[in-house]
């Protein structure tokens, strides 16, 4: 089973930004997708997509962090989904990430 929040949703005539946070398995993913003709005029391709794996090692150290039950993944989600839910918020969480000393995996594609 999946859990999913939404953290930032939009979508204009030009552009469709999506940016989820989710659990696979214990390995916390946080993803972006931007579609649109401001992302083609930008990137050259119509469609943007970029993400963050944050593995379960490091994951347990985010519930500590949040002053969360450890293991408790809906709030986890919770706290980051109130924490980080503007346009900026997957550079601001990796920002965040990289404040704390929280090791992830990102990677981008468009």
């Amino acid at each position: 089973m999946s859990l999913t929040v939404t953290l930032f949703y939009s979508k204009t005539d030009d552009i469709k930004i999506t940016v989820e946070a989710r659990f696979e398995g214990e390995s916390l993913v946080i993803e972006g997708y931007d579609i649109g003709k401001r992302v083609k005029e930008y990137w050259g391709d119509s469609d943007y997509e970029y993400s963050t794996t944050i593995q379960p090692e490091n994951v347990l150290r985010l519930y500590a962090l949040l002053h969360l039950p450890s293991g408790d993944k809906n709030a986890l989600l919770q706290a980051l989904a109130d924490r980080f839910h503007t346009n900026s918020c997957y550079s601001e969480i990796q920002q965040w990430l990289h404040n704390h000393q929280i090791p992830y995996q990102g990677f981008s594609w468009a």
